[in-house]
This record gives C-alpha cells, sequence and structure tokens, in this order.
C-alpha cells in the first residue's frame, strides 16, 4: 500500500476491530483474556529486550516482528522463530491488524510516531520506548489519541516501575524536605559521538538493511555507516541527544513527584566546536556534546520550580551537605531534589533515594508507604503493561503521564536548538573570525496549553518538526 492511502485508510479502519481480538491460533489457542497477542516494531537492540520482558510475562504471544535490519533483528529472529517478520510496518498493519491486541515499538525516536499512531487509532494498545517522540506535537497527539481510544499505554521508561520513584513520592509528599524549590539532573550521556559533522560520502549498504525505510520521515540521503547502529541518535534528524535519551528516566521523579506539566520557559547553553585556530564550525545538524538546559515551572503544590539538567560530563554543584568524599547519583546520572528543610538524592532509573546529610539518614523515621510498588526489576516494567491490558493494572508511565514529560524533555531539546541555530553576519563568511549572530540564544517562553513559543517565531518550526514527502503525519 502506498503511504499516502495508508495514512488516509487507518481512520477509517479503527472503528472495524475490537480492543480484544476474537482471533484464535491454533487448536490449543488460550482464551484471549489470558493472552496478549502483539505486534513488535524494532526488534533488535533495546527492542530485543523489552521483547524478552514482555515474553517472560509469559502471557504474550507475538503475532509478527517487523524490522528494517536484519542484522540487528537477528538475535529476535533466532529466539522466536515461528514469527512472521516483515521489514514494512504498512504491510503488518495490512495483513495482521485483525490478529492483535497490542503495539510495541522501539524503532529510532524519529519513527515511533508513524508506526504507533495508526494501530492506536485502531485501537490497539501500545508500548512506545523512550523518548515517546521525536517532536512535542507528535507527543501531544499521541497522547490524545490514547485517550479518545481508551488505550492502554506505557512508555518504556522502567524508573517509572521502580520502587525508588514512589519511595522518594512518599518521602517528598510527607513533607520532609520541606517544599522543593530547585531539581538539578544530569547523564552521562552522550555515549555516542555528538558534536560532530554530517557524514560525508557514500558506503555501501550492508546486506539485510533497507535504508530507505530506515528514513522513513527523515530527510533522503545516501547511506553511511557513521549513522549505525547507535549513533543516530546523535543527529536531530533521526535522534533526541543525551537529553531525549536519558531525561524520560532521570526526569521521570521529578515530574511524578512533583506534577510539574509543561514548562513555561527554557533556555540552554552548549559546547561550542572548532575546526581551527579561531574557526568556529556549525555542526548544528548534530547535538552538541555537553549541554544545560534550565526548565522553569509552577506547580500548585510546591509554587515555582526550576529544573536543571546536565549532559555530556557536566555537573551540577556539589550540595554544601555531601561530605568529602561522597558523591551525589550514580555512574550513570541521578538527580537532587532541593526542598526548604533539606535535599533529597536519586540514582538513575530514581534507584536508592536517600536524604543529604547522610547522617540524617540514621535518624530518619521513613513514611508508611502507601504507594503500590511494581513486584521485581527485571521485566517488571512490560508485565505491568501486560497486565494492564489484561486485567485493567493502572501502568507506570501510561501516555497522559509520558506524553506530557516527554513534552518537557524535548522543550530543552527545543532551547539546545535555538542556542546551536545561528546565521552569517552581514558581510561574514565561513572561516571568518566571529561570523555569526544566534538569534535564539534567549530564554523561550512556552504556551503548553497552545503549543507555542511565545516570543521567537522561528522555534516554532521545531515543534511539529518536519517530513519526507509521502511520510507526513495525518
Amino acid at each position: 500500500m502506498q503511504r499516502r492511502k495508508f495514512i488516509k485508510n487507518t481512520a477509517a479502519a479503527s472503528a472495524a476491530f475490537s480492543i480484544v481480538p476474537s482471533f484464535v491460533m491454533g487448536k490449543n489457542h488460550v482464551p484471549p483474556s489470558d493472552t496478549l497477542y502483539m505486534g513488535a516494531f524494532g526488534v533488535g537492540g533495546r527492542g530485543a529486550s523489552v521483547i524478552q520482558g514482555l515474553n517472560e510475562t509469559q502471557k504474550v504471544k507475538f503475532v509478527s516482528f517487523c524490522d528494517v535490519d536484519d542484522r540487528r533483528a537477528a538475535e529476535t529472529y533466532a529466539n522466536f522463530p515461528d514469527v512472521k517478520r516483515y521489514k514494512d510496518f504498512r504491510k503488518v498493519y495490512d495483513m495482521h491488524l485483525k490478529d492483535m491486541d497490542a503495539i510495541m515499538v522501539a524503532t529510532p525516536d524519529h519513527m515511533h510516531a508513524s508506526i504507533a499512531l495508526p494501530f492506536m487509532r485502531a485501537k490497539k494498545h501500545a508500548y512506545v520506548e523512550k523518548p515517546l517522540t521525536h517532536n512535542i506535537n507528535e507527543a501531544r497527539l499521541m497522547t490524545q489519541v490514547a485517550k479518545d481510544n481508551g488505550i492502554v499505554t506505557q512508555m518504556g521508561n522502567q524508573g517509572a516501575s521502580s520502587d525508588g520513584s514512589r519511595e522518594a513520592k512518599e518521602w517528598i509528599d510527607s513533607g520532609i524536605i520541606g517544599k522543593v524549590y530547585k531539581v538539578d539532573c544530569w547523564t552521562n550521556r552522550p555515549v555516542w559521538p555528538q558534536g560532530v559533522p554530517v557524514p560525508q560520502g557514500k558506503d555501501r549498504i550492508p546486506k539485510g538493511l533497507d535504508w530507505d525505510l530506515w528514513l522513513g520521515t527523515a530527510e533522503l540521503r545516501d547511506y553511511n555507516d557513521a549513522y549505525l547502529p547507535f549513533k543516530w541518535r546523535g543527529y536531530w534528524d533521526f535522534g533526541t541527544g543525551a537529553l531525549g535519551d536519558m531525561g524520560c528516566h532521570i526526569m521521570e521523579t521529578p515530574f511524578s513527584v512533583l506534577g510539574l506539566g509543561y514548562p513555561t520557559e527554557a533556555e540552554a547553553s552548549c559546547t561550542t566546536n572548532w575546526v581551527g585556530d579561531f574557526v568556529e564550525a556549525d555542526y548544528s545538524k548534530s547535538c552538541p556534546a555537553s549541554s544545560i538546559v534550565r526548565l522553569k515551572f509552577n506547580t500548585p503544590e510546591h509554587g515555582d520550580i526550576a529544573l536543571n539538567w546536565y549532559d555530556g560530563g557536566l555537573l551540577p554543584d556539589l550540595p554544601d551537605e555531601l561530605k568529602d568524599g561522597e558523591t551525589i547519583g550514580d555512574s550513570g546520572g541521578g538527580s537532587i531534589f532541593y526542598g526548604t528543610r533539606g535535599i533529597l538524592v536519586c540514582d538513575t532509573y530514581s534507584r536508592n533515594a536517600r536524604l543529604l546529610p547522610s547522617t540524617t539518614m540514621e535518624l530518619l523515621t521513613p513514611p508508611k508507604p502507601y504507594l503500590k510498588r511494581i513486584e521485581g526489576d527485571t521485566g517488571g516494567h512490560q508485565r505491568n503493561f501486560v497486565e494492564g491490558c489484561l486485567q485493567g493494572a493502572e501502568t507506570s508511565s501510561d501516555f497522559e503521564r509520558s506524553g506530557p514529560l516527554t513534552e518537557a524533555v524535548l522543550m530543552g531539546n527545543l532551547a539546545i536548538k535555538a542556542f546551536q541555530y545561528k546565521k552569517l553576519k552581514e558581510g561574514k563568511k565561513l572561516g571568518d573570525w566571529d561570523p555569526f549572530e544566534y538569534p535564539g540564544r534567549r530564554k523561550i517562553l512556552w504556551d503548553g496549553d497552545n503549543m507555542r513559543v511565545t516570543n521567537w517565531d522561528k522555534a516554532n518550526e521545531w515543534v511539529k518538526g518536519s517530513y519526507r514527502k509521502g511520510w507526513e503525519l495525518s
């Protein structure tokens, strides 16, 4: 089916299928109420881990696997030799829509929404890896479609199912650290190249890779080895950088604990790249090697809150309450909550909540746990989704919550893009000293309800992104 025809047909098709299918697979088929039939998209790398977690529930039957790269998918294909395989997600829609209850999407960021939305409109439950989408408009749309169709959803930020996130909320809700006014978050990412030029030259497309389908919504270009298998994260056309990769993990605790919602403003500062003595590079198509992002929120419970993000080896100020030799977070990053009565620290994925100074932990009488825990760490987030689909359990990171979280993360990226945006000064050329002006280096004011930057219209071009002709988002 052609892409345009496919998009037009999805809305009409959504009314033709119920959430629980009547599909029966073989004589020993388990009733649909006990088994979740799923299609998976992007089944190598991170997708393989998600599939393993889903399979370990023993309540999932995979109807189809879809991956544009046979090499990345090889291990999953070997582990599930009887599952039908496809490269084009549209063929899965045509062939198996009636056969499935739910989908899992773990492709590169730029394809999340394009793949998930047609199935969601057909009332299929959706598990989509973080970040939920590639741009803010897609996140708003995914959130609304999920709500309109009453489907079960889960973003793949597994820390949302951790005990640490719940413990941190119980502690802060009890007033142990008072009103929170600032949160510092950081990550060890990127652990792939960023702040680099766009790859030049044409490499041979590897056997088993459909490069056109891999590009999907992105602008057509020659294949280059510099993009794969994981380095695409460092290019804005495909990925969302260090913040997009880890923000939905590390910022999840502030969101779930403090009810942050839409930010009101954002600003950024980033590494400058140099290609010679006094010669500044323009690598704005690549995410920066390091960045600091400052977001502002207003909350009913805590009032104004500043959330600061650090990546690429940059770290927040060490709290005065930290003992000599003590560290903050863990090797992957963490978060620090500053309250009017104390400080709380969490590791990556919301783990290991603790107070500063550390001596106060000896005196702490923790509040009685009241939030439901998701048992076990391995596969718990996927199991939570399966239980939501089959038993109506509340999921930890449904799109109603993870959609606004993703929007805030992507608002930080919008501020980074604004910082990177440059124009040649009149009379200047590349290679001159001080050739650029930077109109985006300002506080970006955000009207979240209307999804619009109010003080610099250029930035609104990035709110909705761009799509290759024939791949436009419906």
